[in-house]
């Protein structure tokens, strides 16, 4: 079974090598790495280009953001099930693609798997400040706010193909509507691994707090997109969340 994993990055020189070695240390053999730089410019093309022998498929131009990027992976992956490796993120140990693809094998009526993640403080001591544990699934979770957490999921080629990429008319929260249009509307068949997948920067690409009011909005537009009361789902999502954060 052929795991596709895609990162993409634009002007990531601090992180993207970890994140590329995270990939590449993995235990798993039949990885397609794909990586799509956004015609980065400090330095990030130059740290990419040192594993070239080791990435399956790498292109460098300039993109309409992060969700164009991941569609352009998505359009060169020739995986049986894809996953995503955010440039902030890292796997959680080199053995996290050899559970996804036994959870796969052992589930075969799935259509895509999620587990565990953790994130931790961007700094050299990454103390644990979330720790986000999916669950097992139940379809009328997502009602209430509920998502899997978005770079642990793999989903097959075949549903990707089916029901289609990131829809590029929401800029900050595609993978919410991403997510939704799989899960609430076309109901796939999830199974929940229940192991940590990745760990993720705080201050990143999915955590920069600069972005929340802005990821807010767009959340209720893409729930009030999908026939539920934005507001109100939004408002039991963050609630969730909130009781995620390690107590000090």
């Amino acid at each position: 079974m052929k795991v596709s994993v895609i990162t993409v990055c634009y002007n990531r020189k601090s992180t993207i090598e970890q994140s590329i070695k995270s990939v590449l240390d993995q235990d798993y053999q039949d990885i397609e790495y794909i990586v799509v730089d956004g015609n980065s410019s400090d330095g990030t093309q130059d740290i990419i280009r040192k594993y070239s022998d080791k990435i399956a498929k790498y292109i460098s131009e300039p993109d309409k953001g992060m969700y164009d990027a991941i569609n352009k992976g998505l359009a060169m992956a020739t995986g049986d099930i894809i996953g995503l490796m955010h440039s902030d993120d890292v796997f959680y140990d080199e053995k996290v693609i050899s559970k996804i693809v036994d959870t796969f094998k052992n589930n075969p009526d799935s259509d895509g798997i999620y587990g565990n993640g953790i994130y931790v403080t961007n700094d050299e001591e990454q103390r644990i400040v979330r720790n986000r544990i999916g669950g097992e699934y139940d379809y009328k979770k997502l009602k209430s706010g509920w998502l899997p957490l978005h770079p642990t999921v793999y989903i097959k080629k075949n549903i990707i193909d089916r029901y289609g990429n990131y829809d590029l008319k929401f800029k900050i929260a595609s993978d919410t509507e991403f997510l939704l249009r799989y899960l609430f509307k076309n109901k796939i068949k999830m199974s929940y691994l229940n192991a940590y997948i990745v760990k993720m920067r705080m201050g990143g690409l999915s955590t920069d707090y600069k972005r929340v009011f802005k990821v807010l909005k767009e959340d209720c537009q893409i729930y009030n997109y999908h026939n539920m009361s934005g507001i109100k789902v939004v408002f039991q999502k963050k609630i969730i969340a909130l009781m995620q954060y390690i107590k000090k």
